[in-house]
């Protein structure tokens, strides 16, 4: 029989459902809302995110978190130099009792995938994410499977201690849909997180505020959030200019610019609203299109990280703001 289809979600909720879901994240990461949100902002567009900060901040538990209060499947992935694809997308085995191969699916089938230290393992295993990141589906011995939607990658690295590890290349940190960091708390957060953390696990005591079949027909309502023709224009006039900026040697993709797009939907639907505005493409920008972005500083051999993200936000002060966007589709 074909799989039934979701009702469509109303989209005057989706700000109700969200403000839920982050306040439930935050009984367990405390003094991180905007964190929180980019992280739900980020699935509810079907991206994945990229989490770069220093250990010890909560860049797993906002993983573990979110999947929790959306009632999905969560798996965690520890990467080390010793792994191999198989260990990340599953290996055929031989059943003797059958007399057959039989495949056992590794941690990338769930719904929401923790990717610990991804640049601690090698290329090769690296790779093994691309198609389920880019077609939501695995490919093992010649046998494509789909993955389970809604799909989400959240993978973190430590920019620190960079002995032994292996960047993820520019075609990789591409198919990253926004990259945030989460910084230390406030003394008030740290002081709360100490009161609050006596009884143990707070994780423990997540309950979802959705299941999964309800969060698939958020998404589905978030895809159809209105993007005017010259909001659309807005978009491409950002991505472009990165592209012939002096001080950057690589520029955003054309997958940047439809990942600026699915996640301005998201956001406007999260603040409730039916259409997408400049405000919400240029509240994005920076952690779109900051980390696919190559500076000249890094072609030099520097980082040029906090470079790359003054370069955004200049190029969105600078790009011409549509006044005359149709907010609703008539």
């Amino acid at each position: 029989m074909p799989e039934a289809t979701a009702p469509a979600f109303p989209l005057e909720r989706i700000r109700e459902v969200g403000d839920a879901i982050v306040a439930s994240v935050s009984t367990v990461i405390d003094g991180k809302v905007d964190a929180i949100r980019t992280a739900l902002t980020v699935m509810l567009a079907e991206g994945h995110l990229l989490v770069e900060d220093v250990p010890g901040v909560g860049k797993t538990v906002l993983a573990k978190a979110l999947g929790a209060s959306v009632g999905g499947s969560v798996n965690r992935i520890q990467f080390t130099s010793d792994m191999l694809p198989s260990d990340v997308t599953g290996v055929n085995i031989f059943d003797q009792s059958s007399a057959s191969f039989r495949f056992s699916p590794g941690p990338v089938f769930a719904n929401v995938v923790i990717g610990d230290e991804i640049n601690r393992t090698s290329p090769k295993t690296q790779s093994a994410l691309l198609e389920a990141m880019a077609e939501s589906q695995v490919t093992v011995d010649g046998v494509t499977r789909p993955l389970e939607r809604p799909f989400m990658i959240v993978a973190t690295q430590n920019p620190i201690d960079m002995e032994g590890t292996y960047p993820l290349p520019e075609a990789q940190r591409d198919r990253f849909m926004a990259r945030i960091t989460m910084g230390y708390p406030s003394a008030d957060a740290e002081r709360h997180m100490l009161a609050s953390r006596g009884g143990g696990d707070p994780l423990a005591h997540l309950r979802p505020i959705v299941d999964v079949a309800t969060l698939h027909a958020v998404i589905e309502s978030v895809a159809g959030v209105h993007v005017a023709p010259d909001v659309e224009a807005y978009i491409v006039a950002i991505v472009r200019a990165t592209r012939t900026h002096p001080d950057l040697v690589l520029g955003a993709s054309p997958r940047a610019t439809l990942h600026l797009a699915q996640a301005s939907r998201a956001h406007a639907a999260l603040l409730g609203r039916p259409f997408v505005t400049p405000d919400d493409v240029a509240a994005l920008a920076p952690i779109v299109l900051a980390h696919r972005l190559v500076p000249v500083a890094r072609g030099l051999g520097g980082t040029g990280e906090d470079t790359v993200r003054e370069i955004v936000v200049r190029i969105v002060s600078d790009t011409a703001v549509p006044f005359t966007a149709t907010p609703v589709r008539s």
